[in-house]
């Protein structure tokens, strides 16, 4: 998506999934990183535009294969989208058709969440199932019900959901609905929804991360009342229409995180901004326990000071303002190095500890039994070829990567540029050895070694 149309960037496309990552590890970063736009943030209130007939303005917006294909799904429908830089600008004047297209939806979990504001505008939304990672369940039934308790019709047919408002208002009727896991993709869906309804809707046991209270704060800019976002229980008294925006989304928090694990496993100094040091509670806390100073140098500014030795730690990933499951990863990695052991227990997602594998190429010591990583330290990782399985595990192993002796070479840059903006120019900047390597046939094995980078990397 870019000026003049929505299409992603070429990097973005299916081809590019053969280009790599390679890096050569070992040696410290040092400089400031610019943070970002959350992610989780630019794509549900992109799909929050449906609810305005006017022009918004999103500024933040950060530059991700999942934010162009959100970009495609609105084109798809018949909304008029612009980008500048990290500024987007949106028109829903029309909603020209109520149906998603299955081929774009199912590339992006959150496009789904699109079929709160299109239900609300037009009484009638056709979603087909969404996909994503690959890191466990996560169905849409709450979505479902939250959406029946508003006054929906509602089938699920040859995976495509199909709902609709029955009689002649077309709108969707305020209700109290209780979810059974705080789920954050229903939490914003039905908030979304009943923004235009008609009448209260009492959200309990709601979602509470910081991008639920960011898509809050868009729809009131735009006149929504809601009330609650960041607590359990959200209450939303419906109006009859929204006007145009000027929105900047918050920092991405992940991001941060990400790179703050970046500073340590490498031993290094860093500072990042714009940041929110609020968002990031617990992975501070974990970070200062394993033995790494983080400084508050600013209310939007983070030191990270580096540390010879790390102590390890247990980690339960939870629902906001827990432990978050998008930083499981990257914390792995760094417990590789950790003295001692350290249990980490994947209580959010099912399916996301296959890092565990890949990090143990590298010389990691991990066991894993069901949702559950034993990590036991050792002395030092060892350059190998790796392939990234998710978004965050691929994360994980370009950490690794840096810390390790020797050339790593990460596949599956697909998943890492869906959610970091930039990420191995962000590297380079800090002085990494980092480097993309395009059209890497898909059979060609990989080997590594511990041969010296390029004299220089261009950033």
């Amino acid at each position: 998506m870019n000026s003049s149309s929505s299409l992603p960037d070429a990097k973005f496309t299916p081809e590019a999934d053969s280009s790599v990552l390679q890096i050569w590890g070992g040696h410290p970063l040092r400089g400031h990183v610019k943070i970002s736009g959350a992610k989780n943030s630019a794509l549900v209130i992109m799909a929050g535009t449906l609810l305005c007939s006017g022009d918004c303005r999103i500024r933040n917006v950060p530059l991700l294969a999942d934010v162009d294909r959100m970009g495609q799904v609105l084109s798809a429908l018949g909304i008029r989208l612009t980008r500048h830089g990290d500024i987007l600008d949106i028109n829903a004047s029309e909603i020209t058709t109520s149906k998603a297209p299955y081929q774009l939806v199912t590339q992006l979990r959150a496009s789904f969440f699109a079929i709160g504001p299109i239900l609300a505008r037009l009484g009638v939304a056709q979603m087909p199932l969404p996909g994503g990672c690959a890191i466990g369940a996560r169905p849409v039934d709450l979505h479902v019900r939250g959406l029946q308790a508003m006054g929906a019709e509602v089938q699920i047919e040859h995976g495509i959901c199909n709902a609709y408002v029955p009689g002649s208002s077309n709108r969707l009727k305020g209700a109290k609905i209780y979810l059974d896991t705080p789920s954050v993709g229903a939490t914003e869906t039905l908030m979304m929804a009943a923004t235009l309804a008609d009448g209260e809707t009492i959200i309990e046991n709601a979602a509470r991360e910081p991008e639920v209270v960011d898509l809050a704060n868009f729809c009131n800019a735009m006149g929504a009342k809601i009330q609650g976002a960041g607590t359990s229980t959200i209450t939303i008294v419906g109006v009859p229409k929204l006007h145009s925006i000027d929105y900047t989304i918050i920092p991405d928090r992940i991001e941060t995180g990400t790179f703050l694990v970046a500073g340590a496993i490498t031993r290094s100094e860093l500072t990042l901004s714009p940041v929110l040091p609020e968002h990031l509670i617990p992975v501070i806390a974990k970070l200062r326990e394993i033995g790494v100073t983080i400084i508050e140098e600013s209310p939007n500014c983070l030191r990270i000071l580096p540390a010879e030795t790390f102590k390890a730690t247990d980690i339960e990933t939870l629902p906001h303002p827990g432990f978050p499951t998008d930083m499981q990863a990257p914390f792995m990695a760094l417990l590789t190095l950790a003295e001692g052991d350290s249990l980490i227990n994947e209580s959010v997602f099912e399916n996301r500890l296959r890092h565990a594998s890949e990090l143990n190429r590298l010389g990691a010591d991990i066991r894993v039994k069901g949702n559950a990583a034993f990590v036991r330290g050792v002395k030092m990782l060892s350059g190998a070829p790796v392939l990234g399985t998710d978004l965050r595990a691929s994360a994980a192993l370009v950490l690794a990567g840096l810390a390790a002796e020797g050339q790593t070479t990460v596949q599956g840059l697909h998943h890492l540029d869906r959610g970091y903006d930039r990420f191995d120019m962000k590297l380079q900047q800090l002085g990494a050895r980092i480097l993309r390597v395009g059209d890497v046939p898909a059979d060609t094995e990989l080997a590594s070694n511990s041969s010296n980078p390029p004299a220089s990397i261009s950033t």
